[in-house]
């Protein structure tokens, strides 16, 4: 496959996804690719890691792991590949941007999007709290909430599908490496234990806790949903 085949398969996924007749959609897409509408989840995870760690220290390792998985993804998002690649975002395309759907006259951050950052930072956060909690139920919530984001980069057409699948790949090797990065110190301030029981997760994070965390998740869901419904 040559290069103009494998960039016209990627504008014509891009068009299968891009935009809708609906308000409540553009709504939605707005609402789930703010940063701000994550705000609680955030909060939720630093919550499950205070209760759940016994030390200050093991509380700002896991925390910091979290915030190196979002500084490496965007610096090499934003400040490596963007400018190394210069490949326009389709909704600042010269010569196709007059062709997306817009919401809001949303064009992105930037003229370039390859690769997505949205993509790289929640799967980057989504490896490495799925390692470190080792829920299978938050685990996929947490990919989910990755998938979707990526989603809302394609309807809102600022991204092609290849920015945002790269972004999803290098963002699950960063939240890998950070995580191995995390297990080495972890285990040098930390006994090396295995939970287990019925009420905790073999990393030692209790299930209940876990339950607030998919419940912030539900009810953020619920709010954007609402939200877009009084955008009708």
């Amino acid at each position: 496959m040559d290069l103009n085949t494998f960039l016209q398969i990627d504008q014509a996924i891009l068009d299968f996804f891009n935009g809708s007749n609906s308000l409540f959609v553009d709504g939605m897409a707005m609402g789930l690719t703010n940063g701000l509408t994550w705000i609680p989840l955030y909060l939720a995870i630093v919550f499950l890691i205070i209760r759940n760690n016994e030390t200050m220290a093991q509380i700002m390792l896991a925390i910091g792991g979290i915030v190196l998985c979002v500084i490496f993804a965007d610096l090499l998002a934003d400040g490596i590949a963007k400018p190394l690649v210069a490949r326009f975002r389709p909704s600042q395309d010269p010569l196709y941007k007059y062709s997306i759907d817009v919401v809001n006259n949303y064009r992105g951050g930037g003229l370039y999007g390859f690769f997505s950052a949205h993509a790289a930072n929640t799967m980057a956060i989504a490896v490495f709290v799925y390692c470190l909690v080792r829920s299978k139920l938050l685990g996929r919530m947490m990919i989910g909430w990755s998938l979707v984001s990526g989603w809302t980069r394609l309807y809102l057409g600022v991204h092609y599908p290849s920015d945002v699948l790269v972004g999803f790949i290098v963002g699950g090797v960063i939240g890998l490496i950070i995580y191995k990065l995390y297990i080495r110190l972890y285990y040098r301030i930390s006994p090396q234990l295995n939970y287990i029981s019925t009420q905790y997760t073999s990393t030692g994070y209790d299930y209940s806790d876990i339950d607030i965390v998919m419940t912030v998740f539900a009810f953020t869901l619920i709010y954007v949903v609402f939200e877009a419904i009084l955008v009708i």
